[in-house]
């Protein structure tokens, strides 16, 4: 299961599971951070994650 959802994630999709929530992709931009230990700026790549929206029903379930 878990690997059909992470196929499906690769390609840009979004996976929905009825009463669970929906699993997608989000991408970050670019962006400057600082190395805490030397205090050097340090550039981020852009890159992908995923993003998980619970759906109500689990919402509601764990409140």
């Amino acid at each position: 299961m878990f690997g059909a959802i992470i196929d499906t994630l690769k390609k840009g999709g979004e996976v929905s599971i009825a009463g669970f929530g929906i699993f997608s992709v989000k991408q970050r931009a670019a962006r400057m951070a600082r190395n805490p230990k030397t205090g050097e700026q340090v550039k981020v790549a852009a890159k992908k994650v995923p993003k998980f929206r619970a759906a109500k029903g689990l919402k509601d379930t764990v409140a």
